[in-house]
């Protein structure tokens, strides 16, 4: 079995973010969004590895990811001009997955489920097609699958605006090579896109095996702000402390709870109070970093109080005179404080910005 991962799309939902950089290079705890599929698909036995990248994607992802050596895998890209949609990844990969039977991940989700439990059931099965779903609470956002009485799939529908069921695609299919005489039939949506609900609903029309599987355990959907914390305050709940060595912290600093200090991260007069991760060479100064907080390498953050955010690498926080809370902040910004009476704040700032707080 080979897989398919899809990361060449614009991340529009994640902007100033995803202007300057991947929306699947965003750090969760300090490791970047497309690395928990990549690492899972790993896991689950598969060496030969296709990612798929967009013009405004293909530079960093290539650069954030290589050639797949660091986990014992082949790793090839795969080139998409424009975003055509789902199923036009699939038929644009045949050379690369020829005829074997794959698993396809989209690159912005994180599934806290062993792939291999659906990899041994879609073999086990003789499945044409394996697609994995989950409630949501707003499923006019995503692909939709209606089931019949005996739980088979009844019909899918792509983001409608009056949704049939709750049930989500979850963005994990695997198929066989039945799927490319599907893509080949269907007919660009009104997105323009060859939609993969398409493809799925035509392997069902036509007599096809396609099994749904519900998923119990967590997933999410990392395309918005809010998203991408929720996931980093998953992952984090998960968390099992350590400090490296060479990482120091003094003897006025407080650590309560989960903490990761990686390589050369220097604590002083500070209070740490997990779950939170901090990342190599980051200075933290007089200050408070509160549960759920992702703080990546090469930052400073000094006489500041933050909790509940990510911080990508390069910021500096300096000064500020209230606590940041929820926050989402790009790469090498700069936030010092202004004059003016304090205030509350939530941010969400691109890469290499500057902020003068009031």
């Amino acid at each position: 079995m080979k897989a398919l991962i899809l990361s060449g799309g614009k991340g529009s939902r994640l902007r100033p973010l995803t202007h300057t950089g991947a929306k699947q290079l965003i750090p969760v705890a300090n490791k970047p969004i497309i690395y928990y599929g990549l690492e899972d698909i790993v896991e689950a036995g598969i060496k030969d590895i296709g990612i798929i990248v967009g013009k405004e994607t293909k530079n960093d992802v290539k650069r954030g990811v290589g050639d797949g050596k660091r986990w014992g895998v082949n790793i090839q890209y795969i080139y998409q001009e424009e975003p055509l949609g789902i199923a036009h990844c699939v038929k644009i990969s045949r050379d690369f997955l020829m005829d074997e039977p794959f698993i396809m991940y989209l690159g912005d989700n994180i599934l806290a489920t062993d792939l291999s439990l659906f990899i041994r059931e879609f073999e086990d099965s003789s499945a044409n097609a394996l697609v994995l779903l989950t409630e949501v609470d707003n499923p006019q956002q995503f692909g939709v699958v209606e089931l019949d009485d005996e739980n088979h799939i009844k019909r899918l529908v792509e983001k409608p605006k009056k949704p049939p069921t709750n049930l989500a695609l979850v963005g994990v299919y695997l198929f066989d090579k039945n799927i490319y005489k599907a893509v080949e039939k269907i007919k660009p949506s009104w997105r323009n896109e060859l939609e993969i609900t398409d493809a799925i609903q035509w392997l069902i029309d036509n007599g096809y095996k396609v099994l749904p599987h519900k998923v119990q355990g967590w997933w999410k959907d990392t395309g918005k702000p809010e998203d991408v914390l929720e996931a980093n305050r998953f992952i984090l709940s998960t968390l099992k402390g350590g400090i490296l060595e060479n990482a120091s912290i003094d003897s006025e600093s407080a650590i309560e709870g989960e903490i990761q200090l990686e390589e050369g991260v220097r604590i002083q007069r500070s209070v740490i109070r997990g779950p939170v991760v901090i990342g190599k060479g980051t200075k933290i100064l007089n200050s408070y970093i509160g549960p759920y907080t992702s703080i990546y390498y090469g930052c400073t953050i000094k006489n500041s109080e933050i909790e509940n955010s990510i911080i990508l690498e390069n910021t500096k926080i300096i000064d500020s005179p209230f606590r940041l809370d929820s926050c989402l902040i790009g790469k090498e910004v700069e936030i010092s404080k202004g004059s003016g009476k304090p205030k509350a704040i939530s941010l969400i700032l691109g890469d290499r910005s500057k902020m003068c707080l009031p």
